[in-house]
């Protein structure tokens, strides 16, 4: 039986430690830091081996309560956590392999500070707007680096296009000093994402019902205008799987929250063109780390009444698994030395035609995800010969194994003279 309720801070960490309990063999609780408050910004991790990064395992994330009185998502995350542990122990064999095959990381409320302002005057009165920003005051929607216009003016400053980077952008000096007004859950997360090799990710909000995809930010600083990502059609197919399966967004009969209706988007829709977000959790995470993510909008209502919350565990509870399974498509390897079998890391993957590439691990593996087709693979690593090959990714739940071995390239001679 799950916990349907709202659950303050006190509340969700008691009810993370006795799922932590109940499946100890599976469950790490950990912190990745603290709020302005100081409240700490939990996180269960769910694995066969908890604790560690295992070779060949894809990392998985799910973020909520970015906005603190966006609050379903928090609640459908700690219901997650209790069926996953409950179906895992019943022997549920979806759940088994699913567990086995990914660490899962979810992370149930990013805003605490926030969230207990919201919290405490109740789904009825708590309004619009708070507790949607942290403590000091800011959106951490808009607090991340904005990578986005350092892509875009190298782009229009570089003659030599060889020159130009298309992954893994560095973070700006002006962002990392002590004055710059970044939120300490923003540096937490940001810490977070640079520490585990994410593969995959989805943030959780409510008021609206829309799965939105990179990029969420325009060029030239429009209102609204379509701005895609090299990945495009892989980031259209992750959303598509969330809002096909959400009971309540793929109901073709179902009222707009708003005054737009996503229904004629089919429920998903470039971030940017439903309304420009500089600093995005999304963009960031896409150019300074290997990992895809989107922003799933759960419900019109931000803080749904308690008794709505059982029905709303059922209208995402497919969505939230199936979204997870995709942690498995495309393909996945490990980059070693052919002389020394040892892992590579930080090796360049280029996908052939995807101008977007993503490095190994500090192990030496990798994940690219990739819709079905044929593709030519090229791995770089410095003071190694490139190397290609093919690599065909199929429609089945599992990836494509693409294992590559670099040689060495010979050490350049020393000249010694001699007067």
């Amino acid at each position: 039986k799950l916990d349907f309720r709202h659950h303050n801070y006190k509340e969700m960490r008691k009810l993370m430690k006795s799922v932590n309990e109940m499946c100890p063999d599976i469950t790490h609780i950990y912190s990745i830091g603290k709020s302005y408050m100081g409240l700490k910004l939990y996180v269960m991790e769910i694995s066969d081996n908890p604790g560690k990064h295992e070779l060949g395992e894809p990392e998985f994330r799910y973020v909520a309560g970015m906005h603190g009185n966006e609050v379903l998502g928090r609640e459908l995350l700690l219901n997650l956590m209790e069926y996953i542990c409950h179906e895992y122990k019943c022997g549920n064999q979806r759940i088994v392999h699913l567990v086995k095959e990914t660490r899962i990381h979810l992370l149930p409320s990013m805003n605490p500070d926030g969230y207990e302002m919201a919290y405490k005057k109740g789904s009825e009165l708590a309004g619009w707007s708070l507790g949607r920003y942290s403590y000091e005051g800011i959106d951490m929607n808009h607090n991340f680096a904005d990578l986005n216009t350092v892509m875009w003016d190298a782009i229009e400053l570089e003659t030599d296009k060889s020159k130009l980077i298309n992954h893994y952008f560095p973070i700006p000096e002006y962002y990392t000093s002590e004055d710059a007004m970044v939120a300490p859950e923003t540096r937490a997360v940001i810490s977070w994402m640079q520490t585990i090799p994410f593969v995959l990710s989805a943030n959780l909000h409510g008021g609206e019902l829309v799965v939105t995809y990179p990029f969420d930010m325009t060029k030239d600083w429009a209102p609204r205008e379509h701005t895609p990502t090299p990945d495009e059609s892989f980031f259209r197919w992750l959303a598509t799987v969330y809002a096909s399966t959400n009971h309540v967004m793929s109901n073709p009969d179902r009222r707009p929250c708003h005054n737009e209706d996503f229904l004629h988007y089919n429920n998903i829709i470039n971030g940017a063109n439903w309304h420009t977000v500089p600093g995005s959790m999304n963009d960031f995470s896409y150019l300074h780390t290997n990992c895809f993510e989107v922003t799933v909008e759960l419900s019109c209502d931000k803080f749904p009444h308690a008794s709505e919350l059982p029905i709303e565990w059922e209208n995402n509870k497919e969505s939230l698994l199936v979204y997870m399974e995709q942690v498995h498509r495309g393909i996945k390897g490990v980059v070693k030395d052919k002389d020394t079998e040892a892992g590579i890391a930080y090796a360049i993957i280029k996908v052939d035609d995807i101008d977007h590439h993503i490095r190994s691990a500090f192990d030496g593996d990798f994940w690219r995800m990739l819709n079905p087709g044929a593709y030519d693979i090229t791995v770089t690593a410095e003071g190694y010969f490139p190397a290609t090959r093919s690599c065909r990714v199929e429609y089945e739940h599992y990836p494509t194994i693409c294992d590559f071995h670099l040689t060495k390239t010979p050490k350049q001679p020393s000249f010694e003279f001699y007067c």
